[in-house]
């Protein structure tokens, strides 16, 4: 009869600590979505770029390949702009974004907000 009562109070002590490694794994999945999201963004608006897309074709591109993130919360970098750009040039698109924890013990813990960022250079055909 003791080892019920027992194995209630180990299992309370422990619950909570399950809880919190299982709510970070959640949120850290959701994080790497939005990284992987905007990681393809940045090369899809560079593959776009390299071929002769001014700058407003290469935002559209990477907006195009964020739906499943909030599109306000991006921000767009291109180097160097389609009037400087030439043949053998570097492009470079950097595409961050912010990221707002979900879950209020992990916000507790990280801040309310993560700063995530991709970049992608190609040369220009």
């Amino acid at each position: 009869m003791k080892r019920k009562g027992q194995a209630l109070i180990e299992f309370s002590i422990i619950l909570p600590i399950l809880l919190l490694i299982v709510m970070g794994i959640a949120e850290f999945g959701m994080i790497l979505n939005s990284y992987l999201t905007i990681q393809t963004a940045s090369r899809e608006g560079a593959r776009i770029g390299i071929i002769g897309a001014d700058d407003n074709e290469i935002v559209q591109a990477v907006y195009k390949s964020t739906q499943s993130i909030d599109k306000r919360k991006i921000n767009i970098t291109i180097t160097p702009s389609s009037t400087n750009r030439k043949s053998g040039d570097t492009l470079k698109v950097r595409v961050e974004y912010e990221y707002d924890l979900i879950i209020p013990i992990i916000k507790n813990i990280l801040g309310n907000k993560i700063e995530l960022s991709a970049e992608t250079s190609m040369r220009v055909e």
